[in-house]
């Protein structure tokens, strides 16, 4: 499975968006967070490495994740949300080091009403690889016996891989499925390839095996995710992924008209 070229990163896909938080030392709280905004279409997915991130939405959901959690939100027919991202409580750690996805929803799927699941990382399916080479996380999706309670709706996964110095992983993938691979901290070589701390790496749709190395003198970190080709019209604008213009607009004037609901902090948080 070689790396694809810009013309094939047009492709329509599962994941639509990915930001990194890259790892920092927090010596403050923070209050304000990401501030209260809508989405609709997509559900978001929000993977805490380190520190803990405080989840509200205007549906009424709370919850507070910690290191390795994670807080996934479906948007639907549209929602508001706001999460603030502080250091681990728990831990007293003061490194903070987070991801957020959006998945593209199959458009019956956004029609539907918001859902949310907050996961701590103690419940995240894990497990040690053979020979002491590292160990994998089962974000989404399914990995040999391990299978996540986040639902998937078109062959979805994302596996956080973490391979000791010298560890050597093989998985192999089916035709037409959609991978990408993100190097958050460390290089590594994948199919005698070699690439960068912060590279995003993405993989042609043919039925084949990858081989992830690491030759560094310590371990490293791969996020490997994709899934089924999404085979509907995509029209992203803002914080909506939809399938036609007239949604966006339609998703836009629903906002504004209040359909979303607003969030009682609060409230939420008392309960």
């Amino acid at each position: 499975m070689p790396p694809v070229t810009e013309q094939v990163r047009k492709r329509r896909r599962p994941f639509v968006f990915l930001d990194h938080v890259a790892p920092k030392v927090q010596e403050k709280i923070n209050k304000r967070g990401t501030g209260a905004h809508p989405h609709r279409g997509i559900a978001t997915l929000t993977y805490v490495l380190n520190g803990e991130d405080e989840h509200f939405d205007s549906a009424g959901n709370y919850a507070m994740v910690h290191s390795g959690g994670v807080q996934w939100m479906k948007a639907g027919n549209g929602i508001i949300h706001d999460e603030t991202l502080n250091y681990d409580s728990q831990t007293n750690s003061k490194l903070i080091h987070a991801f957020q996805f959006w998945i593209n929803l199959p458009s019956k799927i956004k029609a539907e009403s918001p859902g949310y699941l907050a996961i701590e990382g103690n419940e995240v399916p894990f497990k040690t690889l053979p020979d002491a080479n590292g160990w994998i996380k089962v974000i989404v999706g399914t990995f040999e016996e391990l299978k996540s309670a986040i639902p998937d709706y078109s062959g979805q996964f994302l596996y956080h891989i973490h391979l000791e110095a010298g560890a050597v992983f093989n998985i192999g993938f089916e035709e037409q499925i959609e991978v990408a691979a993100y190097l958050p901290t460390a290089s590594a070589t994948i199919n005698d390839e070699s690439f960068n701390a912060g590279d995003f790496v993405e993989f042609d749709r043919k039925e084949g095996s990858m081989e992830i190395r690491n030759l560094n003198s310590d371990a490293c970190d791969v996020l490997l995710f994709g899934g089924e080709r999404y085979s509907e019209p995509i029209v992203a604008e803002g914080p909506f992924v939809m399938n036609a213009e007239i949604e966006i607009g339609e998703a836009y004037r629903d906002f504004y008209g209040g359909k979303y609901g607003k969030i009682d902090y609060e409230g939420q948080r008392a309960k």
